[in-house]
């Protein structure tokens, strides 16, 4: 499903990856793990198409995704959960729901606000309320359904449990 061939990126002259090569398989859950600095969110964004690539290459569902920009690589499928969560703060749970829903055409089960809540009903609770006002946990579940709402073949989550208390 996603293939990363020998992944060089970096930022200025600092290089941060350094021939990174892994894949994703359908169906498949893999986790980047790391100490902090060590390339995991750079990882993300080359995908994404953030980042430039300085070699190597991407490709979801045999396509080519490296050198296109970040719409074009959410457009070929590829859903992300940013890390830091990045909710419009001003909008309610609903609109921010509303303003990243893709088109639904082709899409056999479409994700929709309401398919969202029944799948993570705290929000369902919170849907009038703005981003700013969500706790980390509740607005980590509303960036989670935002992506939802693209529609994607592949979910990407960076820094997933960042800012969520412990059990």
């Amino acid at each position: 499903m996603l293939r990363l061939e020998g992944l060089e990126a970096a930022y200025g002259v600092s290089q941060v990856l350094f021939g990174i090569t892994l894949g994703v398989d359908a169906g498949q859950m893999v986790t980047l793990l790391g100490r902090n600095g060590m390339g995991k969110t750079t990882t993300v964004r080359a995908v994404m198409g953030i980042v430039p690539l300085r070699a190597g290459r991407v490709h979801f569902e045999g396509r080519p995704l490296h050198g296109l920009p970040p719409h074009r690589v959410a457009q070929a499928g590829l859903g992300l959960v940013p890390e830091g969560r990045q909710v419009f703060p001003n909008l309610t749970v609903r609109e921010n729901l509303v303003a990243t829903a893709a088109n639904r055409r082709g899409v056999p089960e479409p994700w929709t606000v309401e398919r969202v809540f029944a799948l993570l009903p705290q929000l369902a609770a919170r849907a009038r309320s703005l981003g700013a006002t969500l706790s980390g946990g509740e607005q980590q579940m509303l960036a989670i359904g935002r992506a939802l709402m693209t529609n994607p073949r592949l979910l990407i989550l960076d820094e997933a449990t960042e800012g969520l208390a412990p059990l």
